[in-house]
This record gives C-alpha cells, structure tokens and sequence, in this order.
C-alpha cells in the first residue's frame, strides 16, 4: 500500500512522549514520508502543553529535513455537546485539528453519550480528524459516525498505536472492522495515523495496513495514499499542493515499499 504521510504524533512538549519536533520530523523523512505532521495533546490532558504553545506554530519552518510540515493538535472532546479545549481564534490558526475522546477528560457515559460527542464535534468546521473512535470503554455507534462523518466531510482514522498487542485501548481490532465496514458501506474515508510517541513509531502504520489490507478495504478511500484526496480534507494541504517539494517527496515515496510495512521492529509508543 502506498503511505504517504502521518499527521498523529507527538512530542515531548505533550508530557509524555519522548523525542523534539525535530528528532520526530528527521525520523519521518529518512523513512521516506512526502508528509509530516505533529498534534501534541492540547492541554486538558493532564500533563499537557499550555494554549500558548499552539499559538506560536509561526515560528517553526514548515520544511524540516526537505520534507513539508504540518502543525496541528489532538484536542480533548471535554463533554457529550462536541466541545474541546482550544478556543476557535486559535484553531483557525493551526494547519489542521484532531478530536479524541480520552478516558481522562470526559465524563463516564453511555454509547448514545459518546456517540454523540462524537457526532457533535465532526460538526465544528474546524476538526478534521477524528481519533482513534476504537475503544470500548468509550463504546459508539459506528454505523452512526460513519454516515456522520461522510456527511460533514471528516476523517475517521484508524489508530495504529490502538492496534498493536498489549495497546491500552480495549477490544480496538474488532471495533477498527465494525468501524471499517461502516465506512465502505456509506464511502466513507478514513486515515491511518501512528500516534507516535517516540521517534521509532513516526510513520508506522503497520498493523493499520495489516488489517486495512486483511479487510480489503476500498483503497480510494484511504487518504495516505493520495495527496490529492487528503487535501479534500485539509484545506492546508489544498493550499500547498503545488508545492514542487511536496511532489517530489510524494513521487519518492511512490516509488519504494511502504516504510510502515517494513517497520519489524517491536512498537514502542503508547497512544493517550
């Protein structure tokens, strides 16, 4: 499978991941991606950086180590109305956004609860992504987020970190495939993210592609595989397309095995 790029990582300066912006940034391009992008966790998650920290991406080149960069955030969705914990003057400001649900910044709830947290969060304009919906202990409707997120134009991802043996995230596998099934029942995309938390897992989406592959899910409907259907999503992408390095790195990446696939080694990050 072609595997352009990775836009769910982390650095150290979400509390607990282990590696700088730049060692994360050099990892991903030595494995060849056309694309990078880092999302530390906003800062409800306990440990986290402050809002500051997003507030002065301005600062930071948008090539490292001739590969294009991308600056966002994972947010926390705090309550069961879709509201997270970076205010939209700043949001509008940030390359891109991820919304997840974490068990330590929400309210225990039932499947219609988080469902609809969900629901109501792909509805802000400015999410677009959402992360890792796979774990049990934070049950939902996938038939329900599939069609909802067909139906706002936001990307459910399929988390790699949540598919790894021993991952935090109860019964991910099998919710991956209901969620799956959903999506190429309504022609819904997804996009596979790592959840790097260390230098060794940028870019990995090994297990992701495993399963992706063992379900023989619509390729089309993968934005790794294509910049042009990821920046259908991103409007930040959108604008960068033209760019001659971006090309060349997406040409480059075409034309060796997927780095994911060939990441043998154990993982090592733990996705929050």
């Amino acid at each position: 499978m072609i595997d352009l790029m990775d836009l769910h990582t982390h650095t150290i300066a979400c509390g607990h991941a282990y590696n700088t912006l730049y060692e994360m940034a050099r990892s991903a391009s030595e494995k060849g991606l056309a694309l990078f992008g880092s999302s530390d966790h906003a800062p409800s998650m306990p440990g986290s950086c402050h809002k500051y920290y997003f507030t002065n991406f301005r600062v930071i080149p948008r090539v490292l180590y001739s590969m294009p960069l991308l600056m966002g955030a994972e947010l926390n969705i705090l309550d069961f109305d879709g509201q997270v914990d970076l205010p939209p003057d700043i949001l509008k400001k940030m390359d891109y956004a991820i919304a997840s649900i974490h068990i330590q910044c929400i309210a225990k709830g039932t499947a219609a609860d988080y469902t609809r947290a969900y629901v109501k969060a792909m509805e802000n304009p400015l999410i677009h992504i959402i992360g890792h919906p796979d774990d049990s202990r934070l049950p939902a409707d996938y038939d329900t987020l599939a069609a909802a997120a067909r139906e706002t134009h936001t990307l459910l991802e399929i988390n790699n970190s949540s598919l790894r043996p021993g991952s935090i995230r109860i019964g991910a596998k099998d919710n991956c495939a209901k969620l799956l099934e959903r999506c190429a029942h309504y022609g819904t995309s997804i996009i596979m993210g790592s959840d790097a938390h260390c230098e060794a897992d940028a870019g990995n989406h090994r297990y992701a592609i495993e399963l992706l592959e063992e379900l023989q899910f619509p390729e089309e409907l993968i934005v790794n595989t294509s910049l042009d259907r990821a920046a259908s999503f991103l409007p930040c992408l959108a604008a960068r397309l033209d760019d001659p390095l971006l090309r060349a790195r997406e040409a480059d990446a075409r034309r060796v095995p997927s780095h994911s696939a060939a990441a043998d080694e154990p993982s090592v990050s733990g996705g929050m």
